[in-house]
C-alpha cells in the first residue's frame, strides 16, 4: 500500500509517498514544490495540479492524505492555502484516488502524541518513526511524511472527511 502525504501550500508544497510493506514503513520518495519564484498566483496554482498530477503516474499511491487549512491571523493566507489545497484534491479526485483531509492538531498527535509539537520535534519523530536518516532538513517535505504516516496510523478508524470521487466532495461540501 503507498499513500502520498501533501502538506499544501502556494509558496512551498511538501509531497511524501510511503509504503507499507508486511507491517515495515518505507519512505520512497518525498520532497517540495518550491514556487515563490512564480509571481502569478493562478499560474502557481495550475504548476501544483501538474506537480500532484505527475506525482501520483510516478508513484502509483493507493491513497492520499492531504492537511486542512486552518484559520490563523491572516485571512488572505488561509484562502491562498485552500486554494493550494483544492487543487491538489482536484488533481487527486481526478485520478480516482482516495483523499483525506486532517487537521494539524490531529497530525502532530499521530505522530509525536503532542498536539502543540513544532515542526522540528515533527521532523525527528518522523526521522525515529522511519528509522531513516533523511537527506533533507526542509520542514514542509517532513510534514508531508507526517501527514502519510497519519493517515497510515489512522487508516480503519478514520474519521476525517473522505471523498471518493467528485461527487462525494461536493455532497459532503453542501454544494449538491
Amino acid at each position: 500500500m503507498r499513500i502520498l502525504g501533501i502538506d499544501p501550500g502556494t509558496n512551498i508544497l511538501g509531497y511524501a509517498i510511503i509504503e507499507e510493506n508486511s507491517n515495515a514503513l518505507t519512505l520512497v520518495h518525498s520532497g517540495i514544490l518550491d514556487l515563490r519564484r512564480e509571481k502569478d498566483t493562478y499560474q502557481k496554482l495550475r504548476i501544483i495540479y501538474q506537480k500532484v498530477e505527475e506525482i501520483i503516474s510516478k508513484y502509483h499511491p493507493q491513497e492520499c492524505a492531504i492537511e486542512s487549512p486552518f484559520y490563523g491571523k491572516n485571512v488572505q493566507s488561509m484562502l491562498k492555502l485552500g486554494r493550494a489545497q483544492g487543487v491538489a484534491i482536484a488533481a487527486i479526485l481526478n485520478a480516482n484516488l482516495p483523499v483525506v483531509e486532517y487537521a494539524a492538531r490531529k497530525i502532530k498527535i499521530a505522530v509525536t502524541g503532542n498536539g502543540n509539537a513544532s515542526k522540528e520535534q515533527i521532523a525527528r519523530m518522523v526521522q525515529s518513526i522511519l528509522r531513516a536518516e533523511l537527506k533533507s532538513n526542509k520542514l514542509d517535505e517532513t510534514d508531508a511524511i507526517a501527514i502519510a504516516l497519519c493517515h497510515h496510523f489512522n487508516r480503519g478508524k478514520n474519521t476525517s472527511k473522505e471523498y471518493s470521487d467528485w461527487k462525494d466532495f461536493a455532497r459532503k461540501k453542501g454544494l449538491l
